[in-house]
């Protein structure tokens, strides 16, 4: 029996946001994570971790000024 998937925190997701601008793959994301694209995809989407594009979008302006 195969060990479940890592579950995401919040600061994860934040870090999967900045991946997925950065260009990166869902797929490659997700195995970086140990975890499955569907779980990016509700990331990426807004369905697990609503905020979470807001926080990155917040690093990614912080960083630029």
């Amino acid at each position: 029996m195969t060990p479940p998937s890592h579950k995401l925190t919040f600061d994860e997701a934040i870090r999967v946001h900045l991946m997925i601008w950065n260009g990166e793959l869902q797929s490659r994301i997700a195995a970086h994570f140990d975890t499955n694209s569907g779980r990016i995809s509700e990331v990426n989407t807004g369905k697990r971790h609503p905020g979470s594009r807001q926080a990155a979008l917040n690093i990614l302006t912080a960083t630029a000024a």
